[in-house]
């Protein structure tokens, strides 16, 4: 394996060069977020099956060179749960990396984990110790040491040598074609676009609010998290979740009012008092047909439909164990629960869970098919005859 850090144009032209037929390479990054909206880039890892480089965003002013090989329909990029990474990347150049092949759901097909860590695969499938000394490691900084460059390097190396051997058991298990529909998620940017009048969702406490004051709280959520996009700080930063439950719900009208709730201090006052108030008022004039409501809670099953959850749920682990994967991958109780009631998309139904699960469930659901005890094993039979 050739390893570099490359921290000059030359080095990173050659490098690309060198890539452009690859079939795959994988990719990593790492990156700071504690003080900013948005992750900022600090190193970038590419392996090749004998090529392997850290990339210094911060010294390159143009890696234009790197944005053509990652963007190249002909090359595979290979990522460990890939999302914030391909979040970077989007946020960078306006484009994601495709094909991707993310080695998390897919270790999930082939029995190792559901969300199984970086270590915990290479371990499984490589029988390799990583270490962990400089998982906290502030990337922002340069130099970088020898051990910090070892230990992102080792990242993408197994990466690549993990996907090679994962890609051939999952082929062997034809079921490559069932991680389609999540890489094709993950490489949609509308994934990661930005509501802002959906992060009233993400406030902790807000189910102590009803009503016109959700309504409020909607509102000040968004201009939070336009006030933070805009400024590229930390929500929290702007506004912690407690002060916007507390300002929803006493909804004060005036400055005089703002400056009597706890937590509203004179700077915050001065730079955001408006911003506030007018979100405020907007939320207290929103009509009731567009207050956001939570999602109202399933109704209570009665017994017979909690029997027949039962007996899903185990129809369900002997489906699992035959195919050698974990029931919760496949299916949750509730995702069961919206099989049962005749839900047209529930989960069961959607991609690879509904020919090896859901269609079998309704089945059972039907009467075509059985749970039969031989000589106390349970198994999942055709119910004719």
């Amino acid at each position: 394996m050739q390893e570099s850090f490359i921290d000059r144009p030359d080095q990173l032209a050659s490098f690309v060069d060198s890539l452009r037929t690859a079939p795959w390479l994988a990719v990593d990054t790492e990156f700071m977020r504690e003080r900013t909206y948005f992750p900022r880039l600090c190193l970038i890892q590419v392996a090749s099956e004998n090529r392997a480089a850290c990339i210094d965003p911060l010294a390159l002013e143009d890696l234009s060179p790197l944005k053509g090989l990652l963007l190249d329909p002909a090359i595979t990029k290979v990522f460990h749960a890939a999302r914030q990474d391909l979040e970077i990347f989007l946020h960078l150049w306006g484009e994601l990396p495709t094909p991707i092949f993310d080695t998390q759901p897919a270790a999930a097909l082939l029995g190792i984990g559901d969300q199984v860590g970086y270590g915990a695969l290479v371990q499984e499938m490589l029988g390799v110790n990583l270490a962990k000394d400089h998982s906290r490691t502030d990337w922002s900084q340069r130099p970088l040491q020898r051990a910090q460059l070892r230990y992102a390097l080792d990242d993408v190396v197994h990466l690549g040598r993990a996907y090679t051997r994962m890609h051939a058991r999952l082929k062997a298990l034809g079921r490559l074609e069932w991680l389609e529909a999540e890489f094709e998620h993950l490489t949609d940017p509308a994934t990661y676009a930005l509501e802002p009048m959906e992060m009233w969702k993400r406030v902790k406490g807000r189910q102590h609010l009803k009503g016109v004051r959700l309504a409020v709280l909607q509102q000040l959520a968004a201009w939070r998290e336009e006030e933070a996009l805009a400024r590229d700080l930390p929500r929290r930063w702007v506004l912690k979740d407690e002060l916007l439950l507390e300002l929803a719900r006493r909804c004060p009208r005036d400055h005089k009012a703002l400056s009597r709730v706890r937590g509203v201090d004179n700077a915050l006052l001065r730079r955001h008092g408006d911003g506030l108030l007018a979100s405020i008022r907007k939320g207290l004039e929103q009509p009731r047909q567009r207050w956001p409501k939570e999602k109202p809670r399933p109704a209570k099953l009665d017994a017979t439909q909690e029997a027949t959850l039962d007996i899903l749920g185990g129809a369900l682990r002997l489906i699992a164990e035959e195919a050698g994967l974990s029931p919760q991958l496949i299916a949750s109780r509730k995702d069961l629960a919206a099989l049962l009631e005749g839900a047209t998309d529930a989960r069961l139904l959607q991609g690879w869970r509904r020919k090896l699960a859901g269609e079998p469930l309704q089945e059972l659901l039907r009467g075509n098919r059985r749970i039969t005890l031989t000589d106390g094993t349970p198994l999942l039979e055709s119910g004719e005859g």
